[in-house]
């Protein structure tokens, strides 16, 4: 795989058979999608994707989805150096990150971290379908798919290439959110894919740290009712704070640093739903 504009054509009838063979080994694959850009939705999936790591040693994957803007591997604090050279025999290795989870990301493909992506749908859409058949994913109990934002190319074809997946929206409380929020909903209903739920991020007030007085950033319900009116399952609220932000941008993750905190507390509620919906007889 190379950042190139020519790519042979692809037999995509051999390809759907090693898809299906690699998924037979994953017991739960969770597709983490927002209506628009934003919302932390990337946040939202590292940490979900760490605090069921966390649990019973669960054994997890991350796919990073999003070829023209990779930042899972900056976030969950792994170099492109952690990536081991492909094996001959079983193909692409991921890489291995925090709670032993393994990785995958066009990031660890960049000779530069500079260098932009500059390619058109066909392409994107190739190396997604490279990343589940090329790449040794092993048995795994989660995989999760941190998508880009929107409804094209890349929810469209992961939908369409993983159709047993689950979807789950991040959106943030204030309606221009909530509005491609419903948009999100529609088409995934429309694909025949369950929505797991909808996650609201950064939700509620904060208050500042010199006046002490209380700033609604984003409100916050907004989320429950958007999932209340179009009949899916609300999983939960991320409170906001500051050292999500800053964990994610030291490549630390928060769920473990800040386990006592009322986010991290949030994010373990939802994995704890999550879990229950999924292994509900």
């Amino acid at each position: 795989m190379s950042n190139s504009n020519q790519s042979p054509v692809p037999d995509h009838q051999e390809q759907d058979k090693k898809i299906k063979e690699k998924m037979a080994k994953v017991r739960y694959k969770i597709v983490i999608m927002s209506g628009k850009g934003g919302v932390g939705k990337t946040t939202v999936a590292i940490n979900l994707a760490i605090a069921l790591a966390l649990r019973a040693g669960n054994r997890v994957g991350i796919m990073d989805a999003d070829i023209t803007g990779p930042n899972v591997p900056k976030m969950l604090g792994v170099t492109t150096a952690a990536m081991p050279p492909p094996d001959p025999q079983t193909g692409i290795i991921p890489a291995i990150g925090p709670m032993n989870m393994k990785i995958m990301s066009m990031a660890f493909l960049l000779g530069n971290q500079d260098t932009p992506i500059v390619w058109r749908g066909p392409l994107k859409m190739g190396a997604l379908r490279q990343f589940i058949t090329d790449v040794n994913w092993g048995d795994l109990d989660y995989l999760i798919v941190d998508l880009p934002p929107g409804t094209s190319d890349e929810p469209l074809s992961i939908l369409q290439m993983i159709p047993d997946a689950r979807v789950i929206i991040v959106t943030t409380p204030q309606d221009v959110a909530l509005l491609d929020v419903r948009k999100s909903i529609t088409m995934v209903g429309k694909m025949g894919v369950p929505v797991l739920g909808v996650i609201e991020n950064m939700s509620g007030s904060i208050k500042c740290p010199k006046c002490g007085e209380i700033i609604e950033l984003f409100g916050e319900g907004g989320g429950k009712k958007a999932a209340e009116d179009l009949g899916v399952a609300f999983l939960g609220s991320v409170p906001v704070d500051a050292d999500i932000r800053k964990d994610s941008d030291a490549g630390r993750p928060f769920v473990v640093r800040h386990s006592e905190k009322d986010a991290a507390k949030a994010f373990d509620a939802i994995v704890t739903k999550i879990r229950e919906i999924l292994e509900k007889p």
